[in-house]
């Protein structure tokens, strides 16, 4: 019940906000279909681990999602730039250099 909880609440305060997010800069940054593909990737992989720590460490996901609510911290702060699929799609929508993502 309580990892339930926590998975909703991460999914709620955490990749909802962080999809809605990406989405609207990625239109607005005209990406291309790989763009967009490698963000679903990285979101797919990043989720779930995020779910996860929130299981294992709740006072984090308080923290995190408390953060995030009342806008202490960007969702893309919560996105790990070692993963491939998330590092150039991050700095796309941090304002990066070029705004383009490398394949």
């Amino acid at each position: 019940m309580l990892a339930d909880i926590a998975a909703w609440f991460i999914t709620l305060f955490l990749i909802n906000p962080l999809q809605a997010e990406a989405q609207e800069q990625l239109q607005r940054a005209n990406a291309s279909a790989q763009t967009v593909q490698q963000f679903r990737q990285c979101i797919a992989s990043e989720g779930p681990r995020l779910i996860e720590r929130a299981m294992n460490e709740p006072a984090w996901a308080i923290a995190a999602g408390t953060g995030l609510m009342i806008g202490w911290s960007s969702p893309l702060e919560y996105i790990d730039r070692n993963n491939e699929n998330c590092a150039s799609v991050v700095r796309l929508l941090q304002g990066g250099e070029g705004n383009t993502v490398e394949s």
